[in-house]
């Protein structure tokens, strides 16, 4: 079955959102939306095996939406008694009619409006209790210390938190929605030769248990820091370039924002000529799912009540639509693709569901072997990108490769390029692992600038 909040849940949500509607409508609102939620989450923090913090949060909120003509104001409160919600309603009401015209904004048509049946599968039942939580990071942090060279922690934590939803709209959608979380991570430090590096490593899911073991996400953490020892510099040149899976979803992410809907609309973006080109090379594939189950951006309907669909994003390498919400769609003469995403004190933004890059033929080690020498990148720092021409810049630290095989760790240095470039000649290897809500394979990038002393 579809995933939607609790029967209680999401009767009360959606009752609180009916009330937001009806109480605009009679303060004079031509149209308007509501959105209600309530989230759950607890955290707790370990660091050298003592308890740090245990914070447990708990809220609820409603948000409204109001349309007079061309004109809209939204606002939200967390005070959900009966007399506030006809408050927020007055005064966004009145917000709205004293906004300034916005000749796109308004409701989704109602044609557009669905909602899908896909067992999304978001909510984990299971609550974990804060002794739970506390135990399962000190496994985590016992597990990275006993990795060799590691010989302090920054701390460990892990967390859970559940959320429900209601979205209703004054042309006559309704929907809700649960959905869960769990997290692990810790950070380590190891030193030698009086150096020291600091790792880290972290793991979220939907459901408990997606989540990688305590010790091996202990263990990833400590090699990593560990393995960072003894870093050297490297001079300027021009280079062959890996991005692992950890750090090559933010490729991904700036072409995310370059065909957003606004930014096209505005003029900003790198993209904003291409559609409908070839952007990367043939044979690259970028797929937005909204359905795939247990995924972070999974969700039945979008911000707007509209119900998204699967789409290639880049197919064969052709750039093929923008995001889009309803009112990015307006102002560029086009149909909204259900990419509207939305807060609760906010008009609908726009954001992505669940996006991949299709993995390619090659493991890292394959392409190492394959280019021979170059940089392998496993962090990023202040990655610097011009939306309006696509430079791109960032500072890295990672591992060199020669001979096909990894011979020392590197930091303190910056790669540069376009995007435009790299997008022609990005090659996705076969690691692809679904964590978060853009994923991506590590990337092969021949031929980047490589800035260093």
């Amino acid at each position: 079955m579809p995933d939607t909040a609790s029967p209680q849940n999401a009767a009360h949500l959606l009752a609180l959102t009916e009330a937001a509607l009806d109480a605009a409508k009679s303060f004079g609102a031509e149209a308007a939306d509501a959105v209600a939620s309530r989230s759950i989450s607890l955290a707790v923090e370990v660091r050298l095996g003592k308890l740090e913090t245990v914070e447990r949060s708990e809220s609820a909120s409603l948000g409204l939406r109001v349309l007079v003509g061309r004109q809209q104001a939204a606002a939200a409160t967390s005070d959900l008694r009966p007399q506030s919600v006809r408050d927020l309603a007055e005064r966004v009401t009145a917000m709205a009619k004293a906004a300034p015209e916005d000749p796109y904004c308004g409701l989704a048509p109602n044609e557009l409006l669905g909602k899908s049946t896909a067992d999304l599968d978001l909510f984990d039942p299971s609550e974990p209790s804060a002794e739970d939580l506390e135990q399962r990071a000190i496994a985590t942090e016992n597990a990275a210390m006993a990795v060799a060279g590691v010989t302090n922690s920054s701390g460990a934590e892990a967390s859970w938190g559940e959320g429900d939803g209601a979205f209703a709209a004054s042309n006559g959608f309704r929907g809700a929605w649960r959905a869960s979380s769990h997290s692990l991570g810790v950070s380590v430090i190891a030193a030698a030769d009086g150096a020291m590096e600091r790792d880290y490593e972290g793991r979220g899911a939907r459901w408990r248990e997606d989540l990688p073991s305590p010790e091996s996400i202990g263990k990833k953490a400590g090699e990593r820091a560990a393995a960072k020892l003894g870093s050297r510099k490297l001079d300027s040149q021009k280079i062959n370039v890996i991005f692992d899976r950890r750090v090559s979803g933010g490729l991904i992410g700036s072409m995310l924002g370059a065909i957003s809907g606004s930014a096209v609309a505005r003029g900003v973006s790198f993209l904003k000529d291409k559609l409908g080109q070839q952007v990367f090379a043939s044979g690259i594939d970028i797929v937005d799912d909204p359905f795939r189950r247990r995924g972070f951006g999974a969700r039945q309907f979008d911000g707007e009540g509209v119900m998204g669909q699967t789409r290639k994003l880049i197919d064969d390498g052709v750039l093929t639509t923008w995001l889009l919400n309803c009112a990015a769609a307006r102002q560029l003469g086009l149909q909204t693709t259900g990419h509207a995403s939305r807060g609760v004190g906010s008009p609908p933004g726009i954001d992505s569901n669940n996006v991949h890059l299709k993995p390619g033929d090659q493991s890292p080690e394959q392409m190492m072997q394959t280019v021979k020498k170059g940089l392998y990148i496993t962090e990023s720092f202040g990655p610097s990108l011009n939306s309006n021409t696509g430079d791109y810049s960032a500072g890295v630290a990672g591992f060199w490769f020669e001979d096909g095989a990894i011979a020392f760790p590197v930091s303190e240095i910056t790669v540069a390029g376009n995007m435009l470039d790299i997008y022609r000649r990005l090659v996705p290897g076969s690691d692809l692992e679904f964590r978060g809500g853009v994923n991506a394979p590590s990337i092969l990038v021949e031929d980047l600038t490589l800035a260093g002393r």
